[in-house]
């Protein structure tokens, strides 16, 4: 790796700090594949595998948070926050909860409709996928019971990732969503999220940490 000086040296305290943030994001690029450099963060990959496989929108939600969360504040992207609403719109109108789904999906047409370049840098059709989310926002305003739906990936070898890691977990692309499991449809209400918050907490500390540096 080149590492090209500016005027001003860095001390060692920043280079460390500016080290760890590429060096973990190289990581979550690689993490997947067998050791195949790919373009997609590994918490997106991990939000397809929820979304697609098990339909666990819960997931789907505290993972791409997570990632979302890993920018400052101001750096922050929010074609995260749409695909993370996505997700709950799919949550809330499975359980019933028209209000709370409907909300979401137009908080999430709001956002990705304008965003189509980063849209396609996530390996999706943008103008389909907007498409698929107006016709589920139509369907939410007319009551309509939930089923489930996939996103519109155009890259084959994204789709070709996310099958490998299918398998790796025994799981099948494209399932419908178990409807009688009671757990998957309240997570929110039944999960133990002990750790999950407590994972949080220290999350949140190194954030703290990296920017006083």
């Amino acid at each position: 790796m080149v590492i090209i000086a500016t005027r001003k040296l860095l001390t060692i305290s920043s280079f460390s700090s500016v080290f760890v943030k590429i060096y973990g994001k190289l990581l979550t690029q690689i993490k997947y594949g067998g050791g195949e450099t790919t373009m997609y963060d590994a918490a997106y990959i991990d939000y397809l595998i929820y979304f697609h496989c098990e339909r666990d929108y819960f997931e789907c939600h505290e993972v791409l948070e997570e990632h979302w969360k890993q920018d400052p504040p101001k750096e922050r992207k929010k074609y995260w926050v749409g695909f993370i609403q996505i997700a709950v719109c799919a949550y809330h109108h499975r359980r019933g909860n028209f209000a709370g789904a409907l909300k979401m999906i137009s908080n999430a047409i709001h956002i990705l409709e304008n965003d189509s370049l980063n849209i396609k840098k996530l390996g999706l059709h943008s103008e389909e996928l907007i498409k698929i989310l107006k016709k589920r926002k139509h369907e939410i305003l007319d009551h309509k019971p939930y089923y489930s739906f996939n996103l519109p990936i155009r890259d084959d070898k994204l789709m070709s990732l996310c099958l490998k890691r299918c398998a790796e977990k025994n799981l099948s692309w494209g399932v419908e969503s178990d409807l009688h499991d009671e757990f998957l449809l309240h997570k929110h209400t039944k999960r133990n999220r002990t750790d999950v918050i407590n994972e949080r907490l220290h999350q949140l500390k190194i954030r703290k940490n990296n920017r006083s540096k």
